[in-house]
């Protein structure tokens, strides 16, 4: 049983994945939207939108705390260009749309994440 066992592993070891996890929040980030598995979407999803969340508040603490998550370009980014935009929102950030045609090396799931 996986009681209080969250989030996906990914074959990988801590620190290795959370590297991961940092480079495709990066990537979703930088681009606004990314074509990846489903599983990975789903799990940068909640990521991105607490970053964007931090970003929101429009104070040093939220800045500092993205600059500890993301690299300094991107979390610029959150900051002053896509925090702004969700302003009356309370929620809700991301989308992901799946696509039907699966992945032609391994028929994964594959889904288009971006923001709303």
């Amino acid at each position: 049983m996986r009681h209080l066992h969250k989030g996906r592993k990914f074959g990988l070891k801590t620190g290795r994945r959370k590297s991961f996890l940092k480079i495709l929040a990066n990537n979703l980030v930088s681009h606004e939207h990314i074509v990846t598995t489903e599983a990975r979407a789903k799990e940068i999803k909640s990521l991105v939108e607490r970053y964007v969340t931090y970003g929101k508040k429009q104070d040093l603490a939220g800045m500092k705390l993205l600059l500890k998550y993301l690299p300094k370009k991107s979390a610029y980014k959150i900051y002053h260009e896509i925090a702004p935009r969700y302003a009356g929102r309370k929620g809700g950030y991301l989308r992901i749309l799946k696509i039907a045609a699966p992945r032609k090396n391994d028929g994964s799931k594959m889904a288009k994440i971006e923001f709303v």
